[in-house]
């Protein structure tokens, strides 16, 4: 069958209104302007971002339809690639229709009529804001991340943080200190022990509340493990929901940390046995008058206490 190409295209590829219904419904800004800086055509995205119509844009000049140091930057980059015709890309900083800053990229490519001569130039602008903002973003986390890192090394508890895939994201020496030998010797071949499996490095009860911690994301779970003949206290915290935890492993061994730890579990324990008994009074009710009494004397007492300490 022999199609008649011209009918085809007529009313359709040769309509004009159809060549501006076909750009308007592309989302990125798209504009064509002559050899002169003249805009000759542009599409509904474009007439968003500069916040100008039609209108207003078409068969302006950038000087029209921008202030003078876009336009000046418009105007040497079209001349630029008239004299070297290929495709040009930059990235430049642009003044949005609302009146904000955005980081843009441009493409632009020289437009030739049947003659090769060139008689204009068309191009899109790519917003690249929110890209460059989650860069910045991603550099801070990075410079955060390296800090980290050197403050968790130069820790003496051991520390160890696993993912949701149970690999190792960091460990520091003291960890693998901790662990014994073997470790050791890993942990020289693999600084960090980054993206080692976790679950062949710590005790299987450590495993557990690493796992545990990381399926529930509660804040923490703490417990006394003997391990090596060390008495280590492990505390295991959630750093990132669902996705990362981390261990403190301390050698409760040590005199002042013994001490210092039998001083904080009473201190907790002097706390919870006082809010349990107000609980309790609280549920007596009035006829508990003499048992509340006794009790505030007990809370100014050890907050007296605990004042003195501080």
């Amino acid at each position: 069958m022999i199609y008649d190409k011209k009918s085809l295209l007529a009313g359709n590829i040769e309509d004009p209104e159809i060549h501006q219904k076909i750009i308007d419904a592309l989302p990125i800004p798209i504009f064509y302007r002559d050899t002169k800086g003249i805009y000759q055509m542009c599409n509904a995205a474009h007439e968003k971002f500069t916040g100008k119509t039609k209108d207003q844009i078409v068969g302006k000049s950038v000087y029209d339809v921008h202030v003078k140091e876009m336009a000046d930057k418009y105007s040497h980059q079209d001349k630029e690639l008239i004299n070297n015709p290929d495709i040009q890309v930059y990235d430049t900083k642009v003044r949005h229709g609302d009146g904000t800053s955005h980081n843009v990229i441009l493409n632009k490519a020289v437009i030739r009529n049947n003659e090769n001569k060139i008689v204009g130039i068309v191009g899109s602008i790519n917003d690249i804001t929110e890209l460059k903002k989650t860069e910045q973003r991603l550099e801070k986390a990075q410079e955060s991340m390296e800090v980290s890192s050197k403050m968790i090394h130069k820790i003496s508890s051991g520390i160890i943080m696993m993912d949701h895939n149970l690999k190792v994201v960091d460990s520091n020496e003291s960890f693998a200190k901790f662990m014994g030998e073997e470790t050791e010797e890993l942990y020289e071949t693999i600084p960090g022990l980054k993206g080692a499996d976790a679950r062949g490095l710590v005790p299987d009860t450590v495993f557990k509340m690493l796992s545990s911690v990381l399926a529930s994301g509660e804040d923490s779970l703490e417990r006394d493990l003997k391990y090596q003949n060390k008495l280590l206290h492990i505390s295991v915290v959630t750093l990132y929901k669902n996705r990362v935890v981390g261990a403190v492993f301390r050698d409760m061994s040590a005199p002042m940390l013994v001490q210092d730890e039998i001083i904080n579990r009473t201190r907790r324990i002097n706390k919870q046995n006082i809010e349990t008994v107000q609980k309790v009074a609280f549920l007596l009710g009035e006829n508990a008058a003499e048992t509340e009494e006794l009790l505030n004397s007990i809370i100014e007492t050890y907050s007296y206490g605990d004042d003195n300490k501080s």
